[in-house]
């Protein structure tokens, strides 16, 4: 029996197979791109690389809210947060802060932080006179711009963790400046923090003051 009849009845099919197929040719892998720097011919500048359009927005950086991003009233740094100050906000400002500053600001922003052990320019302490007046935005400020030898961070840290470093770095002008009498009532610690001897390889334990003798008075002079 002969099969020429049965290839007659797929023929249309074959072909439409074909056809569909003609269309996938090794062009669709190999299409014309430019090279990251390469020249053209076809622009002006002679550059492959387009600019974004002019005034393009990326998505969710539109950024209406010009104070929270600059820090500034017109041409003024201003004085006050953008958001409120909660435990929150201060534990990341201070989690920021630990990673970012104390390498060269130290813990507590004395400018007692490693990096100036090792030959770089100590910088100013937080709780000087000038550092103390200078509005809030001023820290976020110098954070986005940098300030003299020390370079910007606005690349590194967020806009938001600047402005909680800024609280944290007022938290801790407060904390090394505070007097007795700005401590809130019941918050007062009674007595002062455990102290610490050495016992050797590293290890230390608590210091007890000694205990009274049985007869408090005993050896005491009448």
């Amino acid at each position: 029996m002969s099969a020429t009849p049965n290839l007659r009845k797929f023929l249309p099919a074959l072909l439409a197979l074909i056809a569909f197929t003609a269309g996938c040719r090794l062009d669709m892998h190999m299409q014309p791109y430019y090279r990251p720097m390469a020249k053209s011919d076809f622009f002006p500048d002679g550059r492959s690389a387009r600019l974004p359009v002019e005034g393009t927005v990326a998505r969710g950086d539109l950024r209406e809210d010009t104070y929270f991003y600059t820090g500034k009233i017109g041409t003024a740094l201003g004085d006050y947060m953008p958001f409120p100050v909660t435990t929150e906000v201060l534990a990341r400002g201070r989690e920021r802060f630990n990673i970012n500053c104390t390498p060269c600001h130290g813990r507590v922003g004395d400018g007692d932080g490693f990096i100036p052990t090792r030959g770089f320019r100590r910088p100013p302490s937080y709780h000087i006179e000038r550092l103390r007046k200078v509005p809030t935005a001023y820290f976020f400020d110098v954070i986005t711009n940098g300030f003299g030898v020390m370079p910007e961070y606005g690349t590194q840290v967020l806009p938001r963790d600047r402005w909680c470093i800024a609280a944290y770095i007022r938290a801790l002008q407060l904390s090394q400046n505070a007097t007795s009498t700005e401590i809130p009532a019941g918050q007062k610690n009674p007595s002062p923090p455990p102290r610490f001897r050495d016992i050797g390889n590293g290890a230390t334990l608590p210091e007890v003051a000694p205990a009274p003798p049985a007869n408090a008075t005993e050896g005491v002079p009448k």
